[in-house]
């Protein structure tokens, strides 16, 4: 999954010469919360509506409404723009992107191509979309959750005994995170189960393996092990 199949391809733009006050008119036209700033077609900053906020707070102090927008009028974008802009390559993986957001703590970021051209953003909001996309929470099923041995065929025993039962898989997912050594934590999502079986599913997973849960969307039913 590439950042450029999840990214906001509509680039809103602003030019290092505009107001502040453009930049804040153009966050809320499209409510959106990053603007990369060009220069002659070249990307060469990142204005937010923090650094809007920002700059309002330390200037604004005590001034009229209309003083207020008299300074936003004459203060420019490239006053108050991050000169550094981070940036992500549009063949760059949506896990990679959102390693680079959280490790910035920004919430959204401009997407170059192989020439640096802008051709699109993408924020936090586009990752959420892409980890639903990713999980196969919109076909809703049922999601097991297990502490397995990192051993070839552990996964694949697990899914035939889901299989056995009628279940299709929607998304495997696993890391290695919280567990010991010689372990991992796997996710399986899945729908089309014999619902009438459930409980001796239940019953052969607890021979074999260590359950950590299982949610159940189509019963709201959650289980905790």
């Amino acid at each position: 999954m590439l950042a450029k199949n999840w990214m906001s391809k509509t680039v809103i733009t602003v030019d290092v010469n505009d107001s502040m006050h453009d930049a804040m008119k153009l966050l809320k036209e499209h409510n959106i919360r990053m603007l990369p700033v060009m220069k002659d077609g070249e990307l060469v900053g990142i204005v937010t509506d923090r650094d809007i906020k920002r700059a309002s707070a330390s200037d604004a102090t005590a001034l009229e409404i209309h003083e207020l927008t008299f300074l936003m009028l004459k203060i420019k974008v490239i006053s108050i723009m991050n000169k550094n802009p981070v940036t992500v390559r549009f063949d760059h993986t949506v896990e990679e992107t959102a390693e680079i957001l959280l490790s910035n703590k920004i919430s959204g970021v401009p997407v170059v191509d192989d020439k640096g051209l802008v051709v699109g953003t993408i924020t936090q909001t586009d990752l959420f979309r892409a980890l639903i996309s990713l999980t196969g929470v919109g076909k809703r099923g049922i999601q097991f959750a297990f502490q397995l041995e990192d051993r070839p065929g552990s996964i694949k025993d697990v899914c035939d005994i889901i299989r056995k039962y009628g279940g299709r898989l929607v998304s495997i997912l696993s890391t290695y995170e919280g567990v010991p050594d010689g372990y991992r934590k796997v996710y399986i999502r899945n729908y089309g189960i014999d619902r009438t079986k459930l409980q001796q599913l239940k019953d052969e997973f607890k021979e074999d393996v260590t359950m950590l849960y299982m949610v159940d969307h189509v019963e709201n039913k959650r289980e905790i092990y």
